[in-house]
């Protein structure tokens, strides 16, 4: 498989059949504009970026800003960089626009709006919220699932006024918070279901993939076929906690895995890792539901599932349904930017996703992607120019030899496995019973191996 492996006997014989995401964008036509940043009304010109470059350019700015910086977004239909100064700071504001960025003058800092963040999670640690930054408003974006009633809903109100006027906004979701295992390829075990998120290398060299944490409380040995022949061994997972995520070994050492993900019957190759910039459009690829794509909204989010709470996501607008779990999310321009974990909703009324970071998972499980080798936070050099937004993706363009398509027509097969859902995901995932606990017994501290 794309997503799936290709034992090396095949790979000789399989046609060259990458293509670019602009394929996938033909199929998603109302692709999600960003919304606009307010502009001081200062003259400056801001320079053009893609989105992997504004990334790293508010990395950069971040740390040169110090107590001045209040976060940045993307603003993607004018492909700039608008980045949050507190009000009164025109020196770091010159600096802003100095390095090609938009400037916003903002009421809250960082050090403030993380330290509401730190009063949610003392005061409404509740089942169904969430949490995380929104820079295009400047405040904390809180949101709470249809179980969110009566006294819990006063607990997380109350906490939220208690803020103070201006620092967060609470939403109400139709929907219930739940991981979503049942999401590219399928694959199997124990009666669970989730997607393949990214072919990677372990540590030792030997071929592996990404996939949700969660689903590894299924068992430990997974199959691209339900009831079929195991092809992979969970090797570290981490689920609840400090993220959602799992690496998983090929049981064949000599299985090719390469760096693409099948958005059906055609294959984007993925170039390196990236972190995830607010305002971002995004593409998800899952074995449920195929490709679907929207905007990144927050980081650093922090989602209380039944299961336990897990710090560290991205909060995004993406459609997910059961099965979508471990999924790749990704960038028109072939950078893995997370792993699908939970959220609420579907999608036919939409709701809110969330999604592992794929460089914090390769950093903490010690793999690499991509045709660079790039390990976790170490993606893109790029950027450290970031201001001509030239350089960087366009190089994968070379990737298009990594062979396949005509391999993957499997992942259409899958379709009828929805019907598995006897109970998968009923309260709240079909890993309810054993997430953080039983097999994986030191999933709710940090990571654990498994064999």
């Amino acid at each position: 498989m794309s997503h799936k492996r290709i034992p090396k006997r095949k790979a000789a014989m399989a046609v060259g059949g990458v293509v670019a995401l602009g394929a996938a964008a033909i199929l998603l036509p109302n692709a999600n504009a960003s919304q606009d940043g307010a502009s001081d009304g200062v003259a400056a010109a801001p320079k053009t970026l893609k989105a992997g470059d504004a990334s790293d350019l508010a990395t950069r700015l971040a740390g040169t800003l110090g107590d001045a910086y209040a976060g940045a977004w993307y603003d993607g239909e004018d492909k700039q960089l608008v980045v949050n100064v507190v009000r009164g700071e025109n020196t770091m504001a010159l600096k802003v626009r100095s390095a090609g960025a938009e400037v916003r003058w903002v009421d809250n800092s960082m050090t403030e709006l993380e330290a509401g963040a730190g009063t949610l999670k003392s005061e409404a640690t509740i089942p169904g919220t969430s949490w995380a930054v929104d820079p295009r408003t400047n405040k904390i974006l809180v949101t709470a699932d249809s179980t969110v009633t009566g006294d819990k809903w006063d607990q997380l109100e109350s906490t939220v006024e208690n803020l103070g006027s201006g620092m967060a906004t609470l939403k109400k979701s139709a929907g219930t918070f739940r991981t979503f295992a049942s999401g590219g390829d399928a694959i199997f075990a124990g009666g669970a279901r989730c997607s393949l998120g990214f072919n990677v290398t372990a540590g030792d060299g030997s071929p592996a993939f990404l996939t949700a944490g969660h689903c590894a409380a299924a068992g430990d040995q997974w199959s691209d076929q339900q009831g079929g022949e195991p092809i992979a061994t969970v090797d570290q997972a981490l689920f609840p906690g400090a993220g959602d995520f799992a690496l998983l070994t090929y049981d064949d050492p000599a299985t090719d895995a390469p760096s693409e993900v099948n958005v059906g019957g055609q294959t984007v190759p993925i170039v390196q890792a990236a972190e995830a910039t607010v305002g971002q459009q995004v593409f998800r690829m899952g074995s449920t539901t195929g490709l679907a794509d929207g905007l990144v909204l927050g980081l650093n989010a922090t989602v209380n599932y039944p299961e336990g709470t897990v710090t560290g996501l991205i909060q995004t607008d993406v459609c997910a349904e059961p099965g979508d779990s471990g999924g790749s999310l990704f960038t028109q321009d072939g950078l893995a930017i997370g792993l699908t974990s939970g959220g609420s909703g579907d999608c036919t009324v939409g709701g809110e996703t969330f999604f592992q970071p794929v460089t914090t998972a390769l950093e903490a499980v010690g793999a690499t992607l991509g045709a660079g080798g790039q390990a976790g936070g170490q993606e893109q050099g790029a950027g450290q120019d970031a201001g001509d937004g030239e350089a960087g993706a366009d190089d994968q363009a070379g990737a298009g030899d990594q062979a396949g398509a005509g391999d993957q027509a499997g992942a259409g097969d899958q379709a009828g496995a929805g019907d598995q859902a006897d109970g998968q995901d009923g309260a709240g995932g079909q890993d309810g019973t054993g997430t953080g606990s039983g097999r994986h017994s030191g999933q709710d501290s940090g990571l654990s191996r498994t064999h």
